[in-house]
């Protein structure tokens, strides 16, 4: 199949934003766009000529005509919608965080693992051309044995503004399967940061830095996670903003995250860092660059590696990966197993913050014990 049509569930800015990205191969056509927010509807469809306009998912779905579908909902739709899609008979790409608990990560593995759909996750990292160098590095034995990663993620949402809705929206249907509330623009523009809808922010960036740091280790299941964090500054929020993860691994090593979005803001190329500290060299790896320092010589560079077109290309990597494997039915460079990976080490912290105290993975059955 070299033709692949493309329904498109979640057309916010990041939604749209794929979209474009997937348009940018002339043998894939955009057929239908959902979305219950008539503004990003409507802008989504001015970008997709002869698209349709669909209000319900499952009606997108029911549509034998489309071939994949790009799931870019807030975080809470994830679980329902993918397993929808994939008894639909659809290949899906969706966005990250895969899923809000690690009971909805287990199923989603397992009905994918029934299914011959290809799902891919968007965790871009996986198909970057900077990840997959610096894990090159990393396998050669360049930084020696490496104990801890200590990463960081800095900016600063405590002063925004008040949300305001231009247009239509359907609150019952976005609220979906999460808990009812009484309609609340915050809520929608800042779903990322509401328990009902998300695991925070802490979640939602710190499944992109876990998954970097599960590729440049080849690391699997954390065995546990421990969380602390500040509580929230923002009074119409209920996750904090300032939150500090420590997982452990069996391949002997520790992760560390620290994110704070009560910081100073930074220029986007630098808000982000990972530092594996090896007992030979330490690698310094953000969204655009790479160093590798040697043990003894750390105000010198003894490699460097840069991204070919910088941190936008990854989205463009990975999405040219998950049509390469629509097309051929291989393995996408983020599956479902590894896209519950990362999800569960932010669940894990999470679950460590609300009954403070270690939260650990039993692998073989599947299960958190506290």
């Amino acid at each position: 199949m070299n033709r692949v049509r493309l329904g498109v569930i979640g057309a916010g800015g990041r939604g749209t934003y794929v979209m474009t990205e997937f348009q940018k191969d002339p043998n894939v056509q955009v057929t239908a766009i959902c979305d219950v927010y008539e503004p990003n509807l409507e802008n989504a469809l001015s970008k997709a000529k002869g698209a349709q306009a669909v209000r319900d998912y499952r009606k997108l779905l029911d549509d034998p005509a489309i071939d994949a579908v790009l799931i870019a909902t807030p975080e809470h739709w994830h679980h329902r919608m993918v397993l929808d899609a994939m008894a639909a008979g659809k290949d899906v790409y969706v966005e990250k965080p895969l899923c809000q608990t690690p009971e909805q990560g287990v199923e989603l593995v397992e009905a994918e693992r029934r299914s011959n759909r290809i799902v891919q996750v968007g965790m871009q990292r996986r198909s970057y051309d900077l990840y997959i160098q610096a894990r090159e590095i990393v396998a050669a034995g360049t930084l020696g044995s490496v104990r801890m990663i200590r990463s960081w993620w800095l900016n600063n949402y405590l002063n925004a503004g008040a949300p305001k809705l231009e247009g239509k929206l359907d609150w019952e249907q976005w609220q979906g399967p999460a808990a009812k509330h009484a309609f609340d623009a915050g809520r929608f523009r800042n779903w990322r940061f509401y328990s009902e809808y998300a695991g925070g922010i802490v979640a939602d960036q710190g499944a992109h830095v876990y998954d970097g740091i599960h590729m440049l280790m080849n690391a699997s299941y954390p065995r546990a996670v421990t969380a602390s964090a500040n509580r929230p500054h923002r009074a119409d929020v209920n996750t904090p903003e300032s939150v500090v993860v420590t997982a452990e691994y069996p391949e002997d090593f520790i992760g560390v995250f620290s994110i704070n979005y009560a910081a100073m803001r930074y220029q986007s190329r630098n808000d982000q860092l990972n530092q594996l500290d090896g007992d030979k060299a330490r690698m310094d790896i953000g969204r655009e660059n790479c160093k590798v320092h040697a043990a003894g010589k750390e105000d010198e560079v003894l490699l460097e590696r840069q991204s070919a077109r910088g941190f936008g290309f990854a989205t463009q990597l990975h999405v040219r990966n998950f049509l390469e494997c629509v097309r051929t039915r291989k393995r996408p460079t983020a599956p479902m197993e590894l896209g519950f990976q990362a999800a569960l080490v932010v669940q894990l912290a999470n679950l460590s913050l609300k009954h403070g105290r270690r939260a650990v993975w039993n692998h073989s059955a599947r299960n958190v014990e506290l």
